[in-house]
């Protein structure tokens, strides 16, 4: 009896390579494999890639060197590497790392199985689909070709296909793959090709689903979220309906672009009840010339107006967004003007950024003088975390006293401790058990560190005495 194959998944990233990494986990289980909970208990191993910033190829291809050792032991091992890296590395990345078997982009994962089947026979270059390059490795091989996928499909979003969920609490659902932004600074458009966008009826359907099995958080992802349009379908009646889901009690939304924050779209996030008072709206910079050299197609004054009509129609609106220094070309004077733009918005919380570039994207084709030099961008990153999290802890520091609904995610730090989230996306650790995790507590918010809360459990009673 031929023995039931294993698979791993590690992966690494935003928001959608987490979900591209439950995709791929959920083909392959199936067909048949198991999924395993660790890299020596596998017969395939896919480490799923980011490639955004040269730190995280650079963390990748050190991983992936450490698994050279599982397949030393076992040359029967599968190794593989996916996703945005694998696909912006492409052939170069099967000649860097000869020990790794499949290199597959974002775009093939519906074919993964196959693949797969084909390394594990040996299969001959001219046996793989056409879209399958084949690239020879060193040495001798019990198993046959090193193959990479790399091809883009226009129309691949993955409609159809379920995912294997890792989370008992929140759900990712992928509504969009791709981008046809082209910002100078992105990779995104390059690896994962242009918009595609899911059909709504399929995503309501896989939202009810999700319901369905007890899971009541669900956030929307792509590229840029509320560009999405299917037909008839805008991302806001979309966002409506998927609210409207029997069961859903949260739903949240990642990335939205500036220029789609639309009066419907914002209208829909005041007026349904499942919707968060939440909002994540990457400014990248808060200065005119150097957005313009982003592409990012907005001015800080528009950006301005948009945050003023999301907080006009949600008042308790909680905001973050993503910020990027260094860029070629920014005057220290540009800088100051996005430290300007921290303290006049006052993000709740801010991801931010050094540039780092990205071979591909047009941001490499600007004067070899306007690059900022490292120890000039750290600076300035240091300044912006400092002005960031300054702002963080005090607009959390007059949060203390607030009760709010936290969903329990899992254990905290402290034995005997929990930790959830607010329907703002406030971090709150309070003492509870764990098989509360999945549930909802009302909690009052007793201190915070500056980015987390802590917190007590209180009765509906309470709760009422402690809100007047």
């Amino acid at each position: 009896m031929t023995r039931t194959q294993r698979a791993y998944v590690e992966t690494y990233g935003c928001q959608m390579n987490i979900s591209d990494g439950e995709l791929m986990a959920g083909i392959l289980e199936a067909r048949g494999y198991a999924i395993a909970d660790r890299p020596e208990d596998a017969d395939v191993i896919l480490v799923n890639t980011c490639a955004i910033r040269e730190h995280a190829e650079q963390r990748v291809l050190g991983r992936v060197a450490q698994l050279k050792g599982l397949k030393t032991e076992r040359p029967d091992l599968v190794l593989g590497v996916t996703g945005c890296m694998a696909q912006r590395m492409g052939d170069d990345l099967a000649r860097k790392a000869p020990y790794v078997d499949l290199v597959m982009g974002p775009d093939g994962y519906r074919r993964l199985p196959d693949v797969l089947d084909r390394l594990r026979d040996g299969g001959e270059a001219e046996a793989v689909p056409p879209a399958l390059a084949t690239v020879a490795s060193p040495g001798s091989r019990k198993r046959g070709p090193q193959l990479t996928v790399l091809d883009l499909d226009t129309g691949e979003n993955y409609q159809g296909l379920e995912q294997r969920r890792t989370s008992e609490v929140a759900a990712w659902v992928p509504i969009q793959r791709g981008c046809d932004h082209r910002c100078t600074f992105c990779i995104v458009p390059y690896v994962r090709g242009p918009e595609k966008n899911r059909d709504p009826h399929e995503i309501l359907a896989e939202v009810a689903g999700i319901a369905a099995g007890g899971v009541s958080e669900v956030t929307l992802l792509g590229q840029t979220v509320n560009s999405y349009v299917a037909g008839e379908w805008s991302f806001a009646r979309l966002l409506e309906a998927v609210a409207r889901v029997p069961g859903i009690r949260r739903v949240r939304f990642t990335s939205p672009h500036p220029n789609d924050l639309t009066p419907e779209l914002v209208e829909v996030m005041a007026r349904e009840p499942a919707v968060c008072e939440q909002l994540h709206l990457p400014a990248q910079s808060g200065n005119d010339r150097t957005l313009k050299r982003m592409v990012r197609r907005y001015t800080v004054d528009s950006f301005l107006e948009k945050v003023e009509m999301a907080r006009r129609a949600i008042p308790d609106l909680a905001l973050s967004t993503d910020i990027i220094v260094g860029f070629p070309g920014e005057t220290d004077d540009e800088f100051r003007d996005t430290l300007d733009l921290m303290r006049t918005v006052r993000f709740d919380d801010a991801f931010t950024y050094k540039y780092s570039l990205r071979d591909g994207t047009p941001a490499t084709r600007l004067p070899e003088g306007d690059f900022i030099p490292d120890a000039v961008a750290q600076a300035r990153l240091e300044e912006l975390i400092d002005v960031a999290r300054g702002i963080q802890a005090e607009i959390n520091a007059g949060e203390v006293g607030r009760v709010e609904e936290v969903l329990v995610e899992k254990g905290a730090r402290d034995p005997g401790h929990v930790l959830g989230r607010t329907r703002r996306n406030k971090v709150v650790a309070f003492p509870g058990d764990l098989s509360w995790v999945g549930s909802y507590r009302t909690v009052v918010l007793t201190s915070t560190t500056g980015a987390t809360f802590a917190g007590e459990r209180i009765t509906a009673h309470e709760a009422v005495e402690v809100g007047g």
